[in-house]
């Protein structure tokens, strides 16, 4: 069967209201040649093709071709950069038709940062850094599995978080932030097989739903009872500290205490 067809569009949630005349505060860019980076930068500057660089919050950032990942990360790795942070991507298909891909880097001994940026076009493959960095492995696994980017030389490209016959990558703009149609049967498929879809029924996936008899993760107000316990119908009396009042209580004067009917 085939599936449904989807409109490839970003359906990842959005404010319905955006004010036209807010401008976001843009954060401050200096030259990374008046910074206490200056003498990296030359090296790198000398060795590979910077497409752009700044300082970004007090990180070194260097926009690079994908075809010099592993050359840069090496040449910072000799430079003293040589604490592998993360690496991860951020979904750019609808505007640029691509990713773009990011590595962090930490240089202990002098408590410096950088980050190096790339752009990888939708479908292109991009080199593994796992010869330089082995901490790299997982990252790029998870670059993998949630953006579907093909990592080339990898020593174990498969799945890191979905299982391995997933369909689809959930980080991708263009993916249900409640799932899809394969996410919302997978269990009932895997385990009882399809036919079963009808005993079981749809799986809930609204993330607002509360179900006001279930005791082990929620507590109907005037109803509370222990957790597990079974639900009752009476209310039960709550008791409330007045406003203004004390603000420690060291001992209750039961004597002197009244109770309200509500909350104020």
């Amino acid at each position: 069967m085939m599936r449904k067809y989807q409109d490839k569009k970003n359906v990842q949630l959005k404010n319905y209201y955006e004010d036209g005349f807010y401008h976001a505060p843009q954060s401050i860019k200096t030259d990374p040649k008046e910074s206490i980076f200056k003498d990296d930068f030359l090296i790198l500057q000398e060795k590979i093709d910077l497409q752009d660089a700044f300082i970004e919050f007090d990180t070194l950032v260097l926009d690079i071709l994908k075809e010099d990942n592993v050359k840069t990360l090496a040449l910072l790795k000799e430079l003293g950069y040589d604490c592998f942070i993360e690496a991860s991507a951020i979904d750019f298909v609808a505007q640029r038709n691509g990713f773009s891909v990011f590595y962090q880097l930490l240089n202990i001994k002098k408590s410096l940062r950088v980050r190096i940026k790339t752009f990888v076009v939708s479908k292109e493959r991009l080199q593994s850094v796992t010869s330089v960095f082995k901490g790299a492995n997982w990252s790029e696994r998870e670059i993998y599995d949630m953006f579907g980017i093909f990592i080339i030389n990898h020593p174990n490209l498969k799945r890191i978080l979905m299982p391995d016959d997933w369909y689809g990558h959930p980080l991708l703009k263009t993916y249900p932030l409640e799932g899809d149609e394969f996410a919302k049967w997978y269990e009932i498929d895997r385990i009882f097989g399809k036919d079963y879809r009808e005993v079981v029924g749809p799986e809930n996936r609204d993330p607002a739903f509360i179900d006001d008899k279930d005791t082990l993760n929620f507590s109907r107000l005037y109803h509370q009872v222990e957790k597990g316990k079974t639900p009752v119908e009476s209310s039960l009396a709550l008791e409330y500290q007045e406003e203004e009042g004390v603000a420690f209580v060291k001992k209750i004067k039961r004597d002197k205490i009244k109770f309200l009917d509500k909350r104020r």
